[in-house]
């Protein structure tokens, strides 16, 4: 296994259009296969910003609307994912919050997330229902006074929690841009938010 997987980095490190001419087609789309799904723009997107994110985390919320600003000026998808951490008292239950307010709407989840972001500082684990149950009565959504009876929800944020583990996560949030236009160079990590949209323009290119 390992040494298979030393053999896709080092295809990965080949130029495109060297490697298609030693590969040929199908093994190249084999080797981009081998890229974490989390790590592909979604359907019908060329390129799109990722990011894995927890509600309780300040820097979190501080980079939450310059990723959403982003999304809106080159009109690409943001893929927001749910990764909260162990050390945060509140985060875990605000995410299978968000969850369901996703299954209303993925645009009501997100919304649900910034208006957790824009709370952060006064939410603590007493509270954080209060401040859902309003949320969901300002837009007309019932709040159920058990959110998630059948686990559903939870699951889903497990889910999100172990894509980020597996692409080896170290903090949040964590920013990638994406791009399907680098098979070469598939996604790129935002290291500071300030170059996020330098690093846009690149992967926007062919």
């Amino acid at each position: 296994m390992n040494k298979i997987f030393k053999t896709h980095l080092a295809l990965l490190s080949l130029p495109v259009c060297l490697l298609t001419l030693l590969l040929g087609a199908n093994v190249w789309a084999a080797v981009i296969d081998a890229v974490n799904p989390a790590l592909r723009p979604p359907k019908g997107a060329q390129v799109a910003i990722v990011v894995f994110e927890d509600l309780q985390c300040p820097q979190c919320r501080r980079v939450a609307p310059i990723l959403e600003q982003a999304s809106k000026t080159y009109k690409i998808p943001l893929v927001r994912h749910d990764f909260p951490l162990p050390m945060h008292n509140w985060s875990y239950e605000a995410a299978v919050m968000a969850r369901y307010f996703d299954s209303t709407s993925k645009e009501l989840g997100n919304e649900f997330r910034d208006y957790i972001f824009a709370n952060q500082l006064e939410i603590n684990p007493q509270n954080l229902r209060g401040y859902a149950e309003r949320f969901a009565s300002a837009h007309k959504v019932d709040f159920p006074f058990v959110v998630d009876p059948q686990g559903k929800f939870a699951a889903e944020v497990n889910t999100d929690r172990d894509v980020g583990r597996a692409i080896k996560l170290e903090h949040t949030p964590t920013v990638y841009v994406v791009s399907s236009r680098h098979p070469d160079k598939p996604y790129v990590e935002m290291k500071d938010a300030s170059q996020l949209y330098a690093l846009i323009d690149a992967m926007m290119k062919d």
